[in-house]
């Protein structure tokens, strides 16, 4: 017996519909999850970067000043009483100093020095100054010993990630935790930093080229970074389940149509 005209109809509308659906959906997933999504093709940034790394209260730098005569740069190579371990276990014959809540660190004959809030560069130069009534051309070195950032959330790979260098960014540090999971938000990634005694929160947004321009997209030490898991995944419906669950869908439908049109 023939089908009505009306149900034939019917049944094509609804495979089509069920067909424009799961095209929507593969397309709808797709776009929430690319990077830098504004970017034009062949486009430049001719913008150059200013940013330097600062010292806080609480970082652990390791200090070494050597000169031609090295025996004369002896006594400022010596453990300055900031009670920490002197580094040549490890290879290196650097001390290590503590900056304090008042941005000093101790240095051995100079004393006190404020380091805190001062760049690599202006730290060298103003204990390469100081020592020069003591010394003939004397070099700085300076390290931050402590610098290491934390990702937590959606990401592949959640830590903290000790850093080598002082430069590192935000896009560097997801890249270290295993770039972000398929449920991770893009749009609204949390960095949380703490600045001369306050903890700052900004949110920014990785699928836009402008988070370059973003104050925290270089990395400062101790840095939090929280990446917000997606509404898909708040509602245990995460992208990795919903082609799935789309395909039990659609057997559904498929196994219900055929049913109706074998009746």
């Amino acid at each position: 017996m023939n089908k009505p005209f009306f149900f034939k109809n019917s049944t094509k509308l609804f495979f089509i519909s069920l067909f424009l659906s799961v095209v929507n959906f593969s397309c709808e997933s797709t776009k929430n999850i690319v990077y830098f999504q504004n970017a034009n093709n062949a486009e430049v940034d001719a913008e150059v970067n200013t940013f330097e790394q600062r010292f806080k209260e609480g970082d652990i730098l390791s200090i070494h000043v050597s000169t031609f005569d090295m025996a004369a740069a002896a006594p400022f190579n010596l453990n300055g009483g900031s009670g920490l371990e002197n580094e040549s276990n490890s290879g290196s014959n650097d001390i290590t100093y503590y900056i304090g809540k008042d941005g000093n660190i101790d240095f051995p004959v100079l004393g006190k020095i404020k380091l805190a809030g001062l760049t690599n560069k202006q730290a060298r130069q103003l204990l390469v100054s100081k020592l020069k009534e003591y010394l003939k051309d004397p070099i700085v070195n300076i390290k931050i010993k402590n610098f290491r950032i934390t990702v937590l959330g959606a990401v592949n790979n959640p830590g903290t990630y000790n850093v080598k260098g002082d430069h590192i960014t935000l896009l560097e540090a997801l890249g270290l935790a295993g770039d972000l999971h398929i449920k991770g938000l893009r749009e609204n990634i949390l960095v949380i930093r703490e600045l001369n005694g306050s903890r700052t929160y900004t949110r920014v947004d990785i699928t836009n080229k402008q988070i370059t321009h973003s104050p925290v997209y270089y990395l400062t030490q101790n840095d939090i970074i929280y990446v917000e898991p997606n509404k898909s995944a708040r509602t245990s419906a995460t992208l990795d389940n919903r082609v799935t669950v789309a395909i039990s869908i659609l057997s559904i439908l498929i196994t219900t149509g055929v049913v109706l049109l074998t009746r």
